[in-house]
């Protein structure tokens, strides 16, 4: 009997084989390369981010960390309160820049005011309460985040010079919310 190496059982096993060398022996810094061959939960990410205000800010976001390849609803919304923070410190260097540059400027002081609350208090909140499945804190939280962008833009006549980074956060932040509201439900 004459052995046939080019069978398609072999050349499967062979694939397999090459398949499983290369997710074990390949370092960890090129894991983000394999989200072309193994991709994340879209529809987890889609049925989630459905659920807010701002659904393609949340897929983008979401889709833009690596991390959403295999996180469950509850890590999507540790990712947005990253997200979160990010967001604040954009916005939070802004305001700080506008203070060096007028000290005397009211609004700009107030919304230092606003961000030394989001920064202590509200992100805070929100990260002590997600490993003790505290949703609504974590709603809470971020909901205190999109209270005091507000104010920081109210207190603005016109709005703020930095408008696009307090609209930003004041976005990623009602997005947090409404995840948290999700894993509440």
């Amino acid at each position: 009997m004459k052995n046939n190496s080019n069978s398609p059982s072999r050349k499967t096993l062979i694939f397999l084989i090459q398949i499983v060398c290369l997710v074990v022996f390949l370092p960890t810094s090129h894991c983000n390369r394999l989200t072309v061959f193994f991709p994340m939960d879209a529809n987890l990410i889609a049925q989630t981010c459905n659920q807010t205000p701002y659904p393609d800010l949340c897929v983008s976001t979401l889709q833009s960390d690596p991390r959403s390849a295999k996180a469950d609803v509850k890590g999507l919304g540790i990712i947005m309160v990253d997200a979160v923070r990010a967001k604040a410190h954009e916005a939070n260097l802004r305001v700080e820049e506008l203070i060096d540059r007028e000290p005397g400027n009211t609004p700009a002081r107030n919304c230092g005011f606003n961000y030394d609350d989001i920064f202590q208090l509200d992100i805070p909140q929100a990260v002590e309460a997600f490993p003790k499945d505290d949703y609504k804190s974590v709603e809470l939280g971020m909901t205190n985040v999109v209270a005091n962008a507000d104010s920081c833009e109210r207190g603005f006549s016109g709005g703020s010079p930095f408008k696009d980074k307090s609209q930003a956060l004041h976005d990623v932040a009602y997005v947090a919310a409404a995840i948290a509201k999700v894993l509440r439900s």
